[in-house]
């Protein structure tokens, strides 16, 4: 008989957001998975707290505000924060050898190369979006901007919640990124995020951008192909963020396996 496998230890930063406490749920509920640590900003209530107190359970496990402390014994964190604390949380993961799914968005291109340079010493699985879903929708979108390379408008519109801080959302600008790289474009040249006034014609082999924030929309995206007598529309909408949590613990499986590295949800979901 073969030894059982032992569950894999995941930590939660954010824990007393609203993400958080999504992501230590699904982790409680996954038998597979035991939750190892919580991590939250020093000025937060929650500090010290039970990490599932919240769920009328008692799990052991406190809320801290030291990473390192609250890193003691994981062997993956998942991160949904903003930049800054996914930063300091990869600089003491990298000292302690604690891989990460990094699910924030809003880095800058200096920000993502730190992240890089981290992955030559541990495995890193990072993605503006986990779903399953969204992921698959990026297979999609790259396979009909690969059919489609000529005679159609690309439009990318998303929409969320009145709370979220960045614009493009870090999905949709993935999405630009997974069609410009289909069509031998750079996105950083034929991106436009703004119209206002006389724009002009619209220029051919630019790729368009429309942002929507209001009450509690977790977060629709629409990418638009828009040809001469007929338009081809690819639509992902999320009705909740435990969509985004099951996905994060497909990466943190998926890291088991992996001593370093930078990963996206592609390389987790075998969509290459």
């Amino acid at each position: 008989m073969s030894a059982a496998v032992p569950p894999l230890k995941i930590a939660i930063a954010g824990a007393s957001g609203r993400m958080g406490r999504i992501l230590i749920e699904s982790v409680r509920q996954a038998p597979d998975c035991v939750l190892a640590g919580a991590l939250d900003v020093p000025a937060s209530p929650a500090i010290g707290n039970d990490a599932t107190g919240f769920l009328g359970q008692a799990s052991g496990v406190n809320i801290e505000a030291d990473v390192r402390r609250g890193l003691q014994g994981a062997q993956v964190l998942i991160d949904f924060t903003r930049p800054e604390g996914t930063l300091h949380h990869l600089a003491v993961c990298q000292e302690l050898g604690v891989k990460m799914v990094i699910g924030t968005t809003g880095f800058s291109d200096a920000e993502k190369a730190q992240i890089a340079a981290a992955a030559q010493r541990i495995g890193i699985v990072m993605a503006p979006n986990m779903s399953v879903g969204v992921n698959v929708t990026l297979k999609l979108i790259e396979m009909a901007a690969r059919a489609m390379p000529e005679g159609y408008d690309i439009e990318i519109i998303e929409a969320h919640h009145r709370h979220k801080v960045d614009a493009p959302s870090g999905t949709a600008l993935k999405m630009g990124e997974v069609i410009a790289d289909a069509l031998g474009r750079d996105l950083k040249t034929c991106a436009v995020y703004e119209r206002y006034g006389h724009t002009g014609e619209r220029k051919p082999d630019s790729i368009g951008f429309a942002t929507v924030r209001g009450g509690d929309i977790v977060g629709d995206h629409t990418v638009l192909f828009a040809g001469t007598g007929e338009r081809i529309e690819i639509t992902h909408k999320s009705s909740s963020r435990a969509t985004y949590a099951q996905g994060s613990l497909h990466a943190a499986r998926f890291l088991a396996g992996q001593a370093q590295g930078l990963f996206d949800m592609f390389d987790v979901l075998k969509l290459r």
